[in-house]
């Protein structure tokens, strides 16, 4: 059973930068994938990013590259995801999930947490 808690969210204005937290059971398990997805309102699940910590990180598209940072932090054994010049196409709820491979369908993923609203105005 792995454990995943997310935080960070919260409002923004267009062009902050933020900072969201995946606190992880998993962290020290090297063969275990931590991604983080999101979702807009009435839209599907879509991924953004995906790391094995310790490991190069897979953004999947790149869109995603660009504004999106993924991030291991050993300190506080979270998985970071960082937004530069957020826009209002980024509110919605941001999960983290964990499972075997790094994978872009959140079908591959079997935990996941309650996720972080993320709401960004103009």
């Amino acid at each position: 059973q792995v454990r995943l808690r997310e935080f960070g969210g919260g409002s923004a204005q267009a062009g902050d930068s933020l900072r969201l937290s995946c606190e992880t059971s998993s962290y020290s398990d090297s063969s275990i994938c931590v991604a983080w997805f999101r979702q807009a309102p009435g839209l599907e699940r879509e991924v953004v990013a995906s790391i094995y910590p310790g490991g190069p990180a897979e953004y999947f598209s790149e869109s995603n590259e660009g504004r999106f940072t993924i991030s291991a932090d050993n300190s506080k054994k979270t998985v970071d995801l960082q937004i530069l010049s957020v826009k209002p196409e980024d509110s919605g709820s941001y999960f983290c999930a964990a499972g075997p491979g790094c994978s872009w369908s959140p079908n591959d993923y079997k935990y996941w947490g309650q996720g972080t609203q993320v709401t960004v105005s103009s």
